[in-house]
């Protein structure tokens, strides 16, 4: 018996200090998102930047995830207020650069986006200039009020102010394959945005009074910073369509037409600081050569997981400061 118990100790020790380890230890089966790091994407003769912060794509806070289905980076309103949070910190910024290409997003999101943008100019008195590439429609031009000046490219589109909503209603298809669905509520309302059913036209009223709610909110964002409108050209602007550079400056929607390398000099000129350098705060291994350059790496572009809508989650109604849905 003796001889078995020594033939076996030694496995057994191994084997009890992999449980312990295995117990302690934390396994990172995902992609690490790292802490964002400052890069120079332009420099200067003097210890002054001006931070270059990207709103690229549609506006939300839902993470991206890699093809396995791990974050590989968070949500646009965490990532925002994490630029935001480590720019606090540094004293040498004296210009934000919002460079935006969206066609907006749903509404929370683009309220965050823009009110987190606005405090921070307002706790270190400086200004935020917006540059937008391609589109700020919709929630991309409610997050472009958070801006001092906006100067748009030539080609580019804005506008789209306004609100959307969407419900899907899958009784019909339902009723097709055979598949009824029960509801126990507490209250006829209570599952008034249901998929399984229409809606009554109360529920639609009820419905159109929030949307009306969230569009009066757009245009108030938009008379407090485009002081230049009152209520009702706001309200004779904001009737969802969208406008091109031109129409946009003669409607006084934007302060200029001009390219991302205008908008940096217009910065230098108007602080009088000639010799600020341009950074941004962007993740270990990202890509960026130039102004033009997107945060993301070339290779990181994953055309196989896009996201359809067509999970349970977007089933649920969304209010959308969105242009094109």
């Amino acid at each position: 018996m003796p001889m078995i118990l020594q033939k076996f100790k030694m496995p057994l020790i191994f084997t009890m200090a992999i449980i312990f380890f295995w117990s302690c230890a934390t396994i990172q089966m995902g992609p690490r998102i790292n802490a964002l790091e400052e890069k120079i994407i332009e420099e200067g003769s003097g210890p002054g930047k001006v931070l270059l912060i990207d709103v690229d794509g549609p506006i939300s806070n839902r993470p991206k995830k890699t093809l396995t289905g791990f974050d590989s980076e968070t949500g646009m309103v965490d990532r925002i207020r994490e630029i935001l949070k480590k720019a606090d910190e540094d004293k040498n910024i004296k210009g934000i650069l919002l460079r935006i290409n969206s066609p907006g997003g749903t509404v929370t999101s683009s309220d965050i986006i823009y009110h987190e943008i606005k405090s921070f100019k307002e706790r270190h008195n400086l200004k935020v200039y917006v540059s937008v590439v391609d589109i700020a429609a919709s929630g991309g031009y409610y997050v472009a009020m958070s801006g001092d000046t906006i100067i748009m490219h030539p080609t580019s589109l804005t506008g789209s102010i306004g609100v959307l909503a969407m419900k899907v209603n899958l009784k019909g298809l339902m009723g097709k394959v055979g598949v009824e669905w029960e509801m126990v509520k507490s209250a006829d309302k209570k599952d008034f945005m249901s998929p399984f059913r229409p809606l009554s036209k109360e529920e639609r009223e009820l419905f159109q009074e929030t949307i009306d709610r969230y569009y009066e909110r757009f245009v108030e964002v938009v008379v407090l910073n485009r002081r230049q409108l009152d209520i009702e050209a706001v309200r004779k602007l904001a009737d969802g369509r969208i406008y091109d550079a031109r129409q946009a400056l003669n409607n006084q929607l934007i302060d200029s037409i001009g390219y991302l390398q205008d908008a940096i000099e217009l910065i230098k000129k108007e602080l009088n600081q000639p010799g600020l350098q341009v950074v941004t705060y962007g993740r270990p291994g990202d890509y960026k050569s130039n102004f033009y350059s997107l945060l993301e790496s070339p290779n990181a572009i994953n055309l196989i997981n896009l996201d359809m809508g067509l999970n349970l989650n977007q089933l649920s109604p969304q209010f959308l400061y969105l242009w094109g849905q």
